[in-house]
């Protein structure tokens, strides 16, 4: 740490307490990343000239500031001396100030300060409310940072309560990870990364959050592997949710779809009807933020199991409400295209090949080439399979090469995006 980094993070902490401003206040004021403030203030980071002067017009230091990190450093306080053998000695106030120094630093990380615990969730929201229109490899790209911070921290010894909400923070940061590799098809880390938010979830000791990893965790067999193991991670979920909750909610719609799934008809269907009666109670009003659950999701799940059940009037009556709620607010791009590929595969059910090809080019075009993710591909091989061979015509051997195609481009994301966050 220099001597001028010390000396202005010292002077704006002084500025900030007497006006009772906040890091994120001061953050969003300048404007910069929060992250970036809290490594200034902590001595992490050399302020730049720019920096300096947005800081001292909006404390109204006088020029203080920017003189502090322009500065240049001091002469030592005392004179080095020099042994026979002409290795340099520090003059033993020199070195007790330098011991002082450090333990000065080790005392001041020997936990996180309320500032840092108020970045780190302000920051950790702000990723939850962009999640869903952002491509999974810029999530993981901004991510990678945030996940390094909190491990950081969580090495060191912390006070239960600040424990608590620093897991709480990694859960909902690890389930991102997770579900943007889940998205890219980087199966085997998607895995292991909701193995990391369930730890985490339950280190936090909140039971939203148990519940709600483990519902999202649910996800993944659903798309990409045994839809058993959906069902009893769900059902593992619904075991934890001794207050009901909206993360109740989305674990009874995921196995709901996940029993459609296999053909647990009775079963998905009790399933549809109780997440429709435990919405009504504990619902989310709508938000686009990740990780809640208004009523388009809801119909988005309920689209899956009625489209695995084979009950395609029923299900092209939800898809038209999930979509119509989705295009009042279209922030989530990945939603409204699965739930265009339910409904293609209800056409096929209903031997409109022809339609659904036509449904599954139109939903795949409106996405920006970085959201042709496995997690959009591997619905369309779902669709191109259950296809009979005898409507399997030009346009359906298209369709397949196209995937082909974009799995080929998709690759190249995961090979350059599942390392950012390891």
């Amino acid at each position: 740490m220099t001597w001028e980094t010390e000396a202005f993070r010292l002077l704006l902490r002084g500025m900030m307490s007497p006006q009772g401003m906040s890091l994120r206040a001061l953050a969003r004021q300048i404007p910069v990343d929060p992250g970036q403030l809290s490594r200034v203030v902590h001595g992490k980071r050399r302020p730049s000239p720019e920096f300096a002067r947005r800081c001292d017009e909006i404390l109204g230091a006088g020029g203080r500031l920017v003189q502090a990190a322009t500065d240049a450093a001091p002469a030592p306080l005392m004179p080095l001396d020099h042994d026979s053998a002409g290795r340099g000695l520090l003059d033993p106030l020199d070195a007790l100030c330098q011991v002082r120094s450090e333990l000065d630093e080790a005392l001041a990380s020997a936990t996180v300060t309320a500032g840092q615990l108020e970045l780190i969730e302000a920051s950790t929201f702000e990723h939850v409310q962009a999640y869903p229109h952002t491509a999974p490899a810029v999530v993981l790209s901004r991510l990678a940072g945030e996940c390094r911070e909190v491990e950081r921290l969580s090495r060191r010894r912390q006070p239960a309560s600040v424990q608590a909400r620093l897991s709480g923070a990694a859960a909902l940061l690890a389930t991102m990870c997770a579900d943007a590799l889940m998205r890219l098809g980087a199966l085997v880390q998607a895995r292991l990364w909701y193995r990391t938010a369930v730890v985490a979830a339950d280190d936090s000791g909140e039971q939203y959050l148990r519940v709600l990893v483990r519902a999202q965790a649910a996800m993944l067999p659903y798309y990409y592997g045994d839809p058993h193991q959906s069902v009893m991670l769900s059902q593992a979920a619904l075991e934890l949710s001794t207050t009901p909750s909206s993360a109740t909610v989305l674990a009874v719609a995921a196995r709901a779809r996940s029993l459609a799934r296999l053909n647990a008809a009775a079963s998905a269907r009790a399933d549809m009807d109780e997440a429709r009666r435990l919405f009504d109670q504990l619902g989310d009003a709508d938000t686009d933020a990740a990780f809640r659950f208004p009523a388009k999701r809801l119909q988005f799940y309920l689209s899956g199991a009625a489209t695995w059940l084979g009950d395609t009037d029923s299900a092209y009556r939800i898809q038209d409400e999930a979509l119509t709620l989705y295009r009042s607010s279209p922030v989530s791009v990945i939603d409204p295209t699965l739930i265009n590929l339910d409904r293609a595969m209800c056409l096929v059910k209903d031997r409109r090949a022809s339609e659904a090809v036509a449904v599954t080019q139109e939903a795949i075009a409106a996405l920006p080439e970085i959201q042709r993710t496995e997690i959009v591909l591997s619905r369309v091989v779902d669709m191109v399979d259950v296809v009979p061979p005898t409507q399997r015509g030009g346009e359906v051997i298209a369709l397949a090469d196209y995937v082909s195609a974009c799995r080929a481009r998709a690759r190249t994301q995961v090979d350059g995006s599942s390392a950012l966050v390891m």
